[in-house]
């Protein structure tokens, strides 16, 4: 039997090519003209690690790894929040998620509980719950916090502790998850937004605590001191790392000062922020150990919808990859009334109907909350991205003027900024050109500023804190008003930018 190989067509064979591009290099031959079998080449270590370290980096740039796809299944405990629900909205365009954050706390030691505060047996209700919306083509991210405290009316079931069925009563919106679980939450919010929840995320206290210890801490910043006797939070003003439990503490402290439930939602929002700013940072993500211990924290006691499978956590992953302080979008439903009382219940959060449906119908048509209006030629004031009324500026006379320190002061402080009230003499004499000094985590915030003194110079200074410093010079002649960006009409105060970071 011949052992010569088969012929081969010469439109099967594919040109052989030199190192240097298009011209065909020399195929070596037996003596009878055929050519060689191919001997296939082994790719180079280098390119099969960097092929590896690029599949790495991808995936970590998504806000997803591999130890996520790998293990979600088996780490995620399944529920069915949909079950026999019938005539539901329509959907929308762009992806609902209901957030929601109970009070569980079987896997915390009783010393962490003891430490933070967590005593007493858990209410099983939702500590929090946010909707996140992220658009269609999940390139934005929208945060919209539920008062727990909020009015609602629940629709006849059956009680998942007693097995009692109930006619249709009112409550507050944190007690539907007590009565009902998952189910009952997805459809009394449902109900009250119009808007078609598609996932369903839950985690308690010890995957919150979990996830932010594996993090190394995240890093707020509070403006003013925080004091809680009741979770024990105790926090002067300035920058934190917090640890898990202190970070519990943070997201549940409701008396630190005279907003209640609604000063402890726009916390939750900025805690959020800075947690997945932390968590999709390159340091973590890029590490494939305190990756999958981010991972399996996080995983570790999540309960989530059957659907809620490889593809979606990819859509979440990319979303977050823009989901920061910067960029991302958070909102608490518009409030008629936060001490509506109702019979049997004490004091309720009544939503305002108009301005929470004008806000849902902004979700359901997949449009940002926060949106630019052009405004009106008689308005002078600048549009700017913080609130100055957020901004706390330190004056300075960089001039001989007697008094110039004092009067851009004042004008600063009757255009909404926070000032100290008490200028001073700059170490600078002479300056020409008004300067305001900011330290670069503030940068939005010295934009916000500076648009209110016209031709003030920008300049950073890395470490200098969260108060910017105004140098006044020869060329001061007014301050110029500014707002902020108004939302969408009917939407409450949106948290973006620097606020997030205390800007």
């Amino acid at each position: 039997m011949s052992t010569t190989p088969p012929r081969s067509s010469p439109q099967s064979r594919p040109a052989a090519r030199s190192r240097r591009g298009s011209r065909q290099a020399a195929v070596p031959q037996r003596p009878d003209g055929v050519p060689y079998a191919p001997v296939p080449r082994r790719r180079p270590r280098w390119a099969m690690r960097a092929a590896t370290t690029l599949s790495v980096v991808v995936l970590a740039s998504a806000g997803i790894g591999h130890a996520v796809v790998s293990s979600l299944d088996v780490g995620i405990v399944r529920v069915d929040p949909f079950k026999d629900m019938k005539n539901r909205p329509p959907k929308g365009h762009g992806m609902n998620v209901l957030l929601v954050g109970t009070d569980g706390r079987d896997k915390i030691s009783a010393q962490e509980r003891r430490r933070y505060r967590l005593g007493g047996q858990p209410c099983h209700c939702t500590d929090t719950m946010m909707i996140v919306h992220l658009s269609a083509d999940r390139e934005r991210a929208s945060v919209v916090s539920l008062p727990r405290d909020s009015y609602a009316e629940l629709p006849a079931h059956v009680d998942r502790n007693t097995g009692k069925r109930h006619g249709p009563h009112p409550v507050k919106l944190n007690a539907a998850y007590a009565e009902g679980g998952p189910n009952l939450t997805v459809r009394v919010v449902e109900d009250m937004t119009r808007l078609k929840i598609d996932h369903y995320l839950e985690v308690d206290f010890t995957t919150f605590m979990r996830t932010v210890d594996v993090l190394g801490g995240v890093q707020v910043c509070t403006a003013e001191p925080l004091k809680d006797s009741y979770t024990g939070l105790d926090l002067p003003a300035g920058t934190h790392t917090l640890t898990g439990g202190q970070a519990l503490q943070y997201v549940r402290s409701r008396h630190v000062d005279g907003a209640s439930d609604f000063g402890r939602m726009q916390r939750q929002q900025r805690f959020l922020a800075a947690l997945i700013e932390r968590a999709t940072s390159s340091r973590v993500l890029l590490n494939p150990m305190k990756f999958r211990d981010v991972t399996r924290a996080v995983l570790s006691s999540v309960r989530a919808d059957q659907g809620f499978h490889t593809e979606e956590l990819l859509d979440l992953g990319r979303a977050m990859r823009s989901f920061s302080p910067s960029s991302s979008e958070f909102t608490t439903v518009p409030v008629e009334q936060t001490a509506f009382p109702v019979s049997g219940l004490g004091s309720t959060v009544k939503w305002d109907k108009a301005k929470a449906e004008q806000l849902f119908r902004t979700l359901r048509e997949d449009r940002p909350l926060a949106v630019r209006k052009p405004s009106p030629r008689r308005d002078r004031t600048v549009a700017v991205e913080v609130a100055p009324q957020s901004i706390r500026v330190q004056v300075e006379n960089g001039t001989t003027t007697v008094g110039l320190g004092r009067r851009v002061d004042t004008a600063l402080a009757g255009a909404g900024f926070l000032t100290t009230k008490a200028p001073v003499d700059s170490k600078e004499r002479g300056v020409k050109r008004t300067v305001v000094l900011y330290d670069p985590r503030w940068d939005r915030s010295a934009r916000s500023l500076a648009a209110a003194l016209p031709g003030a110079e920008l300049r950073a200074v890395p470490g200098q804190g969260p108060t910017l410093r105004v140098i006044a010079g020869g060329d001061f002649r007014q301050v110029r008003k500014v707002r902020v960006e108004d939302p969408v009409q009917g939407a409450a105060r949106v948290v973006r930018g620097d606020e997030v970071q205390c800007g």
